[in-house]
């Protein structure tokens, strides 16, 4: 089957498969349209959200719109977001570390249908310019306008012509200017900044909204700055990007593009931006960014104006961010690093799909996993509690790490702590909000100390057995539970016992008996290994026999 050529196939899909609603109810783009699908993220299982189309939307004031807006689509659940990359849930580790491995190059095309409208000059405020657009408040009752928070900015290397794609928020404002939060100086769009700042000259900037999920899913993760994100789409699609050359500035944009907004990004000077409900799970506090000019608009007829429900987490902004970041990790680990023994990465969405990883790995002693965990901690991702545990726990159930950490893990002896300089100003734990807000407002900051966790959680040396039946009598149970008609398992790891390595031939012969009714031969055995009465343990020095 071919890769969706943009967002309207990709509807399709999700539809035939029940993974989208699609609202009729004239709702209201800065009042009710994020909380209404916010809800499924506080109220609704994982596998029971979906994407959210929205037809008929208006705004405070009354205004009407054309078009659609659309939530949820790339990652409202881990369902979604392999319907996106046209995989099962398990295979997105492998799938996007194999497409870093062998990007595509995208192939430039004469016209596509991001054209079908073009609104430059005089023409670019005869259509409102930005303001044609049903673009939402994400947080309203804090947020000071609509921003778009599914922009796929595409900017070029002034000295390479290395194409970066990522997602930056835009605060709307005016009808021909935005905002842009680069976040970190390390992102590709910060680093083309600076360079062209230094030639004194702004950035050609586009940002592209919707188009093939693959884009917005390499959008979202940060690559090392020398790759090509052109190449990553099309990795992640099988098949070569379609570009189209953009009307007003020197670079490509996805020909199956929704809406491309051309235009420069000022390098001379700032402008306060914000505040915004951000992804950290706190408002962000106004800050000095740079502001983009917009030149040009071009759009299909009726766009779909596709957006990220961000915010507090659980989000769709943190499950991208999870799976896509987990995926980089992994890839990094396993393939680039070498170390084969690491079977999955899973990287907390609760904690932005940044801050808190888990490192599954098999059979290894205790210093590879020292190697492991601190080539995690230097990697890009930037994770500050990095946990390893093996392969009978699984990483994304939180449950089963607390686990592995309540027994396989001793502090003093399992723990180190590494520090440095913050890398960025968005973590609220690093200072007080004075000292973080003067800081965002210095040009050469004194930043904040950074630390990072790392912790060992894998087993020591031979254990018993886990204390559940084995797993030939968990999978017989499994298929009486399903020929009852019983409601549908998800299992969690552990939901076998297992050997860990410390079990005598005698505890062995014991369990056979049993399993043979043959008990009694144990209560036999048992008889004759009689010893002296009393504690057989050490007692505390303030005990006291009552």
């Amino acid at each position: 089957m071919a890769y969706y050529k943009d967002i309207r196939e990709y509807l399709e899909a999700l539809d035939r498969n029940g993974k989208l609603r699609r609202i009729k109810r004239l709702i209201n783009k800065d009042t009710e349209l994020v909380p209404v699908v916010r809800l499924q993220f506080r109220g609704l299982p994982e596998e029971q959200r979906t994407a959210f189309v929205f037809d008929n939307i208006t705004d405070v004031n009354g205004k009407r719109y054309a078009g659609s807006v659309a939530l949820g689509v790339l990652g409202g659940s881990e369902e979604i977001y392999a319907l996106g990359m046209m995989c099962k849930p398990e295979e997105i580790l492998e799938k996007r570390a194999q497409a870093e491995r062998n990007p595509i190059r995208p192939k430039l095309v004469e016209y596509g249908p991001v054209h079908e409208e073009v609104h430059m000059g005089d023409k670019l405020l005869e259509h409102g310019g930005l303001e044609e657009f049903p673009i939402p408040i994400s947080t309203p009752g804090y947020d000071p306008g609509p921003a778009l928070t599914a922009p796929f900015w595409v900017t070029k290397d002034p000295d390479t012509g290395v194409r970066n794609v990522g997602t930056y928020r835009v605060l709307i404002k005016s009808p021909t200017k935005t905002g842009i939060d680069f976040c970190r100086p390390t992102r590709g769009v910060a680093i083309h900044w600076n360079k062209a700042r230094e030639r004194g000259q702004p950035l050609p900037a586009a940002i592209v909204i919707g188009g093939p999920p693959s884009f917005g899913y390499s959008s979202v993760v940060d690559f090392p700055i020398d790759v090509d994100e052109f190449t990553m789409a099309g990795a992640l699609a099988g098949a070569p990007l379609e570009v189209v050359k953009c009307k007003t500035v020197d670079l490509e944009v996805p020909a199956h593009a929704e809406i491309v907004i051309e235009g420069e990004i000022n390098t001379s000077v700032l402008e306060k931006e914000g505040p915004f409900g951000e992804s950290i799970g706190y408002m962000s506090l106004t800050q000095p960014r740079p502001f983009f000019t917009v030149k040009c608009i071009t759009h299909r007829k009726n766009p779909v104006l596709l957006s990220f429900l961000s915010m507090f987490q659980p989000s769709e902004s943190s499950k991208i961010k999870c799976l896509g970041n987990s995926a980089a990790a992994y890839n990094h680990l396993r393939y680039v690093a070498g170390f084969d023994k690491v079977q999955k990465v899973a990287i907390s969405e609760t904690s932005d799909g940044l801050y808190f990883t888990v490192v599954q790995v098999k059979g290894t002693d205790t210093g590879e996993v020292w190697k492991i965990l601190e080539a995690t901690q230097k990697f890009r991702v930037d994770s500050k509690i990095i946990v390893a545990v093996n392969e009978d726990i699984d990483p994304n159930n939180f449950e089963s790490i607390v686990w592995a950490l309540s027994t396989r893990f001793q502090p003093h002896r399992d723990t180190r702590i590494i520090t440095r300089p913050c890398n960025g100003l968005t973590d609220v734990s690093l200072a007080p909000m004075e000292v973080m807000e003067k800081a965002r407002e210095e040009y050469e900051p004194e930043l904040p100390t950074q630390s990072y966790l790392l912790m060992d959680a894998t087993v020591k040396w031979p254990l018993p057995p886990v204390s559940l039946p084995t797993k030939e009598f968990m999978d017989r149970a499994a298929q009486i539970w399903k020929e009852e008609g019983l409601p549908e398992l998800h299992l969690k790891e552990p939901y076998h016992g297992r050997n860990l390595g410390y079990w005598h031939a005698e505890d062995v012969q014991k369990a056979q008996w049993a399993l043979k009714g043959e008990y009694k031969k144990t209560g036999e055995l048992q008889a004759t290994q009689q010893i002296p009465g009393g504690p057989h343990y050490p007692l505390p020095p303030d005990f006291v026999k009552k």
